[in-house]
């Protein structure tokens, strides 16, 4: 038997492998400092590859970060929207069940500037990602942000 109890075959290959793996540090280190002599710091392939690579794994990280948000950004705009619509409708039962004028949705100053708003910030996406469609929903608007985002990084 060998020095550990393996079979004297073991021993061996544990050798084997050893040096292989020595080895092939040698020729890595080697191979990097070659690089370092011809190539500038910020052109060296080896490192430019694992930046790449690093840049692309957080690239795709990030993007589905970015869905995770806009499907909460999405819920969270529809439960408000429904809470405000809700809340709209009744304080006009309100005012109708006390005698008060209602107010019109073309009378109402802080509704006419939400919809002002929203309009604004979908035409402002729109002549971003060059995006001229009219009657999108909201889904549409998530999606335009989205590639927005994207396409700008």
């Amino acid at each position: 038997m060998g020095n550990d109890g393996h079979h004297p075959a073991v021993d061996n290959l544990v050798n084997l492998f050893s040096k292989a793996n020595h080895d092939l540090t040698v020729v890595q280190h080697k191979l990097e400092k070659e690089f370092q002599q011809v190539y500038p710091e910020s052109a060296n392939p080896i490192k430019l590859v694992y930046r790449i690579k690093r840049i692309q794994e957080d690239l795709l990280f990030l993007k589905e970060q970015c869905r995770e948000l806009l499907a909460a950004k999405q819920d969270l705009i529809d439960k408000a929207s429904m809470t405000l619509v809700g809340n709209r409708t009744f304080i006009q039962r309100i005012q109708a069940s006390v005698g008060v004028p209602i107010t019109s949705d073309s009378e109402d100053p802080a509704y006419i500037n939400f919809n002002q708003i929203i309009d604004e910030w979908t035409s402002q996406l729109r002549s971003r990602t060059g995006e001229e469609r009219r009657g999108s929903d909201s889904d549409d608007i998530n999606q335009l942000l989205f590639s927005a985002i994207v396409q700008d990084n």
